[in-house]
């Protein structure tokens, strides 16, 4: 990108300023007000090891995390630690059950689930900031939340939680596995197949729509915060 002019600048960069995650748009914006400007390490980090999600979901999420507003800066990004992917780490169909994921993310807090829709373009996913216990008990939480992005980045539904109560559930039962209350969770069901649960209870919204769906992947971050 340093190489080009401000020429080139204005007519291949500058119209798709809206697609381009903003970070990288703004670095390339003040390298050519300013020749001597280099990005920060912030701005040229890596991309979020993911097969589900991209670093512009990254970017939104964490906005979310921090209770920004999608139009405020991030000043701060969240790094997105792998711990757990199903495809990767998961008990699978040897076991029917969630004994490798439990494993990985007990005891770990400020973890984002993100989960794809099997046939579809759909991902959902939850923010819990506190620990896994999978001790039959319900975390309390007032900052945890769900979302569902139907089929692009624009098309979200956020949900944050609304009964602090019976944010998280951590189940002991084999066939479940992360739970935020009824609202979302993931299980398998008697065929072994890994699959979504969504009714409304302690999350202000409602994306029940995607009930039932089959599970195609998901996925465990630890953030910082």
């Amino acid at each position: 990108f340093q190489n080009l002019t401000s020429k080139e600048f204005l007519h291949n960069i500058f119209p798709h300023r809206e697609i381009l995650p903003k970070g990288l748009y703004i670095d390339l914006l003040k390298f050519f007000l300013n020749s001597d400007y280099r990005p920060s390490d912030k701005s040229s980090s890596k991309g979020v090891d993911s097969v589900i999600i991209s670093n512009q979901h990254v970017e939104l999420i964490s906005k979310w995390v921090n209770k920004l507003e999608i139009t405020d800066e991030l000043t701060t990004s969240n790094k997105f630690k792998l711990l757990y992917r199903e495809s990767r780490d998961g008990s699978g169909k040897q076991n029917n059950s969630f004994n490798k994921f439990r494993e990985i993310c007990k005891n770990r807090s400020h973890t984002i689930i993100v989960i794809k829709v099997k046939n579809s373009n759909g991902i959902l996913g939850g923010y819990n900031p506190i620990e896994w216990k999978f001790d039959g008990n319900y975390g309390i939480t007032k900052d945890s939340f769900i979302f569902f992005f139907k089929n692009s980045i624009e098309n979200y539904v956020l949900s944050r939680v609304k009964n602090e109560k019976k944010a998280i559930y951590n189940g002991t039962y084999y066939h479940f596995g992360p739970s935020f209350d009824a609202d979302l969770y993931v299980y398998r069901d008697i065929f072994d197949e890994l699959r979504i649960g969504c009714e409304k209870n302690s999350y202000e919204e409602n994306i029940e729509k995607i009930n039932y769906s089959y599970v195609e992947e998901f996925e465990v971050f630890q953030i910082d915060v």
